[in-house]
């Protein structure tokens, strides 16, 4: 049989390649523009899995998609009739929660440019994924506005296609944080006799496969608790001199106590953790940390007041961990978050383990930023809190491909 492909727009640094990768897909190329992300994509993805079928006409580089589509509008025709799936949803700032709900965010208007990218290559299939406040309407526009969600589902079916859209808890699949995201999947209408479930049946086939995925894995439950996905990665197992961060200490492994540790340290290669660097935190940090540990409930912010009340510090958002409890979404700002059972913030690789990227996978890129840098540049922490769990992208990953050979 033919291996099914796909191309990844706005790819990050790779998160949903990966999982589709492990589910058996073979990727045309991916675009993101942010050269950090990209290189954590390309040293994973292209170079060492090969993942990638790229095409020789479009440059292994970082990409903007209206770039793509300016200067090889003739190109991306071509592959139509070549191409089962387009992925991938714009950057997710201007919708978010998590920081203003701008309505003209230029960020928004990639929506448009990922749309025409559909139009021209024309897949059999889409799977299109974009934060929970994607379905909402903008707050200034509740009159005569429709949410965006609304917008994708009329502008995908005038292209022809049925469509399904859900907001999907992460958690429910195996991920150990409590990630909501709006998940919309489109089959073409012209590809088959009947596409009015198709689009359904992925949602309803994704939470009946949920559990036999994941045993085949080795893991027993869908519900992951954070201490079962980072308690070998602690800084009392001992720690070494970061390799590639001066004047940091990296941890090193602790024995594997759950399948979930179990299954995301299969195939590495590197004897310390990549990216499982530790922040240099200053003994008041540190002792202000443990206050709020010893202090605070667990999973909730503590609020701006108490934070300035109490310690003097004008942070918005400071939520100390539960082990027993699953995490909540992770931002990309690691200082918002305290580790469950040790005064710090997380490292990147824990950040990564709770996003479910096995520990093979390396990142690139500047560890943390600030300041103006935070416009321009995508950290490693960033990479991770903007991506798609692999987990989930391979448990979706195989019901598409379900799906594509009933069309």
């Amino acid at each position: 049989m033919k291996q099914q492909t796909y191309i990844d727009l706005f790819a990050g640094c790779g998160g949903l390649s990966l999982g589709l990768h492990l589910s058996g897909w073979k990727g045309l190329f991916a675009i993101e523009k942010n050269k950090d992300a990209f290189q954590t994509l390309k040293y994973n993805l292209v170079d060492k899995l090969n993942h990638f079928d790229w095409v020789d006409w479009l440059p292994v580089q970082p990409w903007e998609i209206n770039q793509v589509i300016e200067s090889y509008r003739p190109q991306l025709k071509s592959l139509q009739g070549k191409v089962d799936m387009i992925v991938g949803g714009p950057p997710c700032q201007g919708f978010s929660f998590a920081g203003k709900r701008v309505e003209n965010d230029v960020r928004n208007g990639l929506i448009k440019s990922y749309l025409e990218f559909v139009s021209l290559v024309n897949p059999k299939i889409i799977f299109f994924e974009n934060v929970k406040g994607f379905t909402l309407k903008f707050e200034k526009n509740k009159t005569k506005g429709i949410a965006y969600a609304s917008y994708v589902v009329e502008e995908l079916e005038r292209l022809g296609y049925n469509v399904e859209g859900k907001i999907v808890d992460f958690s429910e699949y195996g991920i150990p944080q409590k990630r909501n995201r709006f998940i919309l999947v489109g089959i073409r209408e012209d590809v088959v006799a009947d596409t009015e479930h198709i689009a359904e049946d992925f949602f309803n086939l994704l939470e009946e496969n949920c559990l036999q995925f994941l045993e085949s894995k080795g893991i027993k439950s869908n519900k992951i608790t954070l201490e079962q996905a980072i308690s070998d990665l602690l800084a009392n197992h001992g720690t070494v001199n970061t390799p590639d961060r001066k004047i940091f200490q990296t941890g090193l492994y602790g024995k594997a106590k759950s399948a979930y540790q179990k299954t995301m340290r299969k195939g590495r290669k590197l004897l310390i953790p990549d990216s499982h660097s530790f922040a240099n935190h200053s003994p008041k940090i540190s002792a202000r940390f443990e206050e709020i540990l010893n202090a605070y409930s667990r999973n909730k912010n503590i609020g701006k007041k108490a934070l300035q009340d109490n310690f003097k510090t004008f942070k918005h958002t400071v939520i100390p961990l539960e082990g027993k409890g699953q995490a909540p979404t992770l931002t990309t700002l690691p200082d918002d978050f305290i580790h469950y059972c040790e005064p710090r913030i997380l490292t990147v690789r824990e950040y990564a383990r709770i996003q479910s990227f096995p520990d093979w996978f390396e990142f690139k890129g500047k560890y943390t930023t600030g300041g103006k840098d935070r416009i321009k540049d995508v950290p490693r922490y960033t990479q991770v809190g903007n991506a798609i769990p692999p987990l989930f992208g391979e448990q979706g990953g195989i019901i598409l491909k379900q799906l594509l050979q009933k069309v």
